[in-house]
C-alpha cells in the first residue's frame, strides 16, 4: 500500500468513525450551551483519545487473540446501546429541572468518559481491517483517526453553540433523544 492510499484510508476511517462522537458532541453543547473553551477542548480530546485507542486495541486483540475478539465483538453493540440509552434517558429526565440547575450541573467528566467509550467501542472492529498493518502503521492509522475525530468534535462543539434558542423543542430532550438514537443505530449496525 502506498503512503497516499494509506492516509486516505485512515482519514476515511476517521470520518466514518467520528460521526457518532460528533453527534454526541452536538448533544453535549445543546445541553450545556455555556460550556467553557477548556471543556470543549477536553470533550473533543476525550473522543479523539478513545477513537485512537479502540482501533489500536482491536489491532492488538486481532494480532494476539482472534477467538477472544470474536466473542467481544458480539457484545459491543449491546454495550454501546446500554450506555447511550442510560445517558439519553438521564438527559431527558433532567429536563424536568430548572434551567439554572441544568446550567450549574453541566456534563460531568464521568459522563464524558462513558460517552467516549460508547461512541468508540465500534472502532474495535477497525482492528480487523488493519490487522495486516505493522505496529507503526497501526499506530499511525489510529492517530489519524483520533485527530480527525478530535477536530470534527471540536468543530461540532463550536458550531453547536449557534443552536441555542433556535430549536423548536427543549434542547436537553433533543440531546437525550439524539443519544438514544445513536445507541439504537450502533446496535442495529452491529447486530444486523
Amino acid at each position: 500500500m502506498n503512503i497516499i492510499t494509506f492516509f486516505v484510508t485512515a482519514i476515511g476511517l476517521g470520518f466514518g468513525l467520528a460521526m457518532d462522537a460528533v453527534s454526541v458532541s452536538l448533544a453535549d453543547i445543546v445541553r450545556e450551551p455555556g460550556m467553557t473553551k477548556g471543556k470543549k477542548a477536553s470533550i473533543a480530546l476525550a473522543f479523539g483519545v478513545f477513537q485512537f485507542a479502540m482501533p489500536l486495541i482491536g489491532w492488538v486483540l486481532v494480532s494476539e487473540a482472534v477467538k477472544m475478539m470474536g466473542w467481544l465483538m458480539k457484545l459491543t453493540p449491546w454495550i454501546s446501546l446500554i450506555l447511550l440509552l442510560i445517558l439519553g434517558i438521564r438527559m431527558i429526565r433532567e429536563d424536568d429541572h430548572s434551567d439554572e440547575e441544568m446550567t450549574d450541573k453541566g456534563i460531568g467528566w464521568g459522563e464524558i468518559l462513558i460517552q467516549g467509550v460508547a461512541t468508540s467501542i465500534d472502532a474495535l472492529s477497525v482492528g480487523f481491517a488493519i490487522a495486516s498493518y505493522t505496529l507503526s502503521m497501526a499506530l499511525t492509522a489510529s492517530a489519524v483517526i483520533g485527530v480527525v475525530t478530535m477536530g470534527l468534535c471540536l468543530a461540532a462543539l463550536y458550531a453547536g453553540t449557534l443552536l441555542k434558542g433556535r430549536l423548536p423543542v427543549r434542547e436537553t430532550v433533543l440531546g437525550g433523544v439524539i443519544l438514544i438514537l445513536i445507541g439504537i443505530k450502533i446496535f442495529i449496525d452491529g447486530v444486523f
